[in-house]
């Protein structure tokens, strides 16, 4: 793999599906390739610690090559600058760095595509990635700054066929994934973060000792010195770790403070760098196993209470709500049996989880009998006490979340939901599914701070307007009908067939005349479809429509097409 790194960006410009919902781009249609995060290593938290370092063999074979991005940059906005945050590999190798105004790259590069900076999503992709990192490779995993890792290999360098192999491996399973990287491997964490961005290599291992030496030809930015006083060392005439090593501590102590000399012994080991580990967050799960296998269901039904109540006391602890919860039932013969529930809203009720699963144990084959039950759950979310009304007189407001998780775990989830209006004029389009005690029915636009709507005050139209009410029931696609007697272009029909059955309308209104949206497609620039109520002979009422305006060809071909029925 090419030894690539961006000193000072973020942990990528990247892809990020998530991210790119969220933020807008100044090139909306760009297509863009994920880019990968870096990160680097520490051997040791602070000092020389003693490696453990099983013999290893040479392991030269190729890296992966990295995918061919796109000439691809972020930016932020710093004052009234935009300026560059970070840059592909393809934007580099046409000139584009941090801290160059856009506008510049511009004038250099025109069809560079740009997106915008996104420092909370990428401190979100570092912390997963160290999460992960921390349940395969080490248990000490700490981000050290916007683009970095500090991993501890005291004592597991050895279970993975020591220092170099393991640095290695690591390099590969992150390609793999997307993610480029350059490792360095020292005694101290400053070493280790001065070779990850400034050896030149994939790889970059320091043997044991003092790494002020490899690192005497490195500039002084590798020690981690902030940007002042890098200017500051930088017009004196001092460029390297070897010219800041040369000069007496005294004298640089009362020019530059504590902070200069400090990171000049952490990265020697004179001076303790303690980490701060992510702590990945432990699964909740509770088992119990049986002596004697369960066979009936009375017996299920006992010890699974009994699991209940401990899941809820370790759900609390937790400060919890589950929100998806499975029962894992294992047999004297090794099969396992998993139920799964769904809950509306988080919560931690006994009562209510058992209710839940004891509708299910009728789903278990015990067989030979169950020797292990477990609950796990699959998913939680942050649940802490609310505050009552102040008026008691009010009363309760009911519930729903109980009803619903009943119906839910009996019909399915994908039956049960609540629709939610879209701004879009196009019927198919302005109708959404929602989870059923989904709050949000009309979902609010996020605006940026700088977006000149924030200026208006009025209240938000809804998405239906109630001067054309729509149909209680859309088809899933509209379907066509046949035998259609109407005039042209404004009236609605007077007949139709639909279904193998005609309907002779007695009444009618409209046209609702609907547009395609250009933006979406250079198919819908052209296309109008004029929508009429009818009502037949036998009181049902159709929303119907007729593809084109009875004028223009390419406006439609004066198709017919049912949409909707009235209640």
């Amino acid at each position: 793999m090419p030894a690539v790194g961006y000193p000072g960006d973020g942990p990528y410009p990247a892809h990020h599906p998530a991210r790119d919902r969220r933020c807008g781009s100044n090139d909306a249609g760009a297509q863009v390739k994920e880019v990968a995060a870096f990160f680097d290593t520490g051997r040791s938290t602070a000092g020389t610690v003693a490696r453990v370092c099983a013999p290893s063999r040479d392991d030269t074979r190729p890296l992966p090559p990295s995918p061919a991005g796109e000439i691809l940059v972020t930016v932020h906005k710093v004052g009234s600058r935009v300026e560059v945050a970070a840059a592909s590999p393809a934007a580099r190798a046409l000139g584009a760095e941090p801290g160059m105004a856009l506008t510049q790259l511009r004038a250099a590069v025109p069809d560079m595509a740009v997106r915008d900076a996104d420092p909370a999503g990428d401190a979100a992709a570092l912390h997963r990635l160290a999460v992960a990192l921390a349940r395969r490779w080490t248990p000490v995993v700490a981000v050290s700054d916007a683009d970095g890792l500090f991993l501890d290999l005291s004592g597991v360098a050895h279970l993975h066929g020591g220092e170099e192999r393991m640095a290695r491996r690591l390099v590969r399973g992150l390609a793999r994934a997307g993610i480029a990287a350059r490792v360095g491997v020292a005694d101290t964490p400053g070493a280790a973060w001065a070779l990850a961005r400034h050896a030149g290599k994939a790889v970059a291992i320091l043997p044991p000792g003092d790494p002020l030496p490899a690192l005497a030809p490195f500039p002084v930015a590798a020690l981690r010195i902030a940007a002042p006083a890098q200017d500051l060392l930088r017009r004196l005439g001092i460029d390297t770790v070897r010219d800041l090593a040369a000069l007496p501590r005294a004298p640089l102590a009362r020019r530059f403070g504590t902070s200069v000399p400090l990171r000049l012994d952490q990265a020697s080991g004179r001076a303790a760098e303690p980490l701060d580990p992510v702590v990945p967050e432990e699964p909740i799960a509770v088992e119990q196993r049986f002596a004697e296998p369960l066979l009936t269901a009375e017996p299920i039904a006992h010890w699974l209470a009994q699991l209940v109540a401990r899941l809820g006391v370790a759900l609390a602890q937790a400060g919890r709500g589950a929100r998806a919860v499975a029962l894992v039932a294992t047999r004297v013969d090794a099969a396992v049996q998993v139920v799964r529930i769904g809950l509306a809203r988080p919560t931690r009720a006994p009562a209510h989880l058992l209710r839940l699963l004891a509708r299910r144990i009728e789903t278990l084959d015990p067989g030979f009998g169950i020797e292990a039950l477990a609950l796990h759950v699959l998913r939680a979310d942050p649940l802490q006490a609310e505050a009552l009304s102040g008026d008691l007189a009010d009363g309760t407001v009911p519930d729903l979340s109980l009803l619903v998780d009943a119906i839910v775990n009996r019909i399915g989830a994908a039956r049960l939901w609540r629709s939610r209006a879209l701004e879009s004029d196009v019927p198919e389009r302005a109708v959404a599914r929602a989870a059923p005690l989904d709050n949000d029915a009309v979902a609010a636009t996020r605006l940026r701070r700088d977006d000149v709507r924030r200026l208006d005050a009025r209240a938000r139209d809804h998405a239906w307007h109630p001067r054309w009410p729509r149909p209680a029931r859309l088809l899933r696609r509209p379907e066509r009908v046949d035998h259609v007697i109407a005039e042209l272009p404004d009236y609605p029909p007077l007949r139709f067939t639909w279904r193998g059955v005609t309907h002779r309308i007695v009444r009618g209104d409209g046209p609702e005349r609907i547009t395609g949206e250009w933006w979406r497609r250079p198919q819908e620039a052209d296309g109008v479809r004029d929508y009429f109520r009818v009502e037949d002979e036998a009181g049902e009422r159709f929303w119907l429509f007729r593809r084109g305006d009875g004028m223009r060809a390419e406006t439609g071909d004066l198709t017919w097409y049912v949409h909707g029925t009235f209640a």
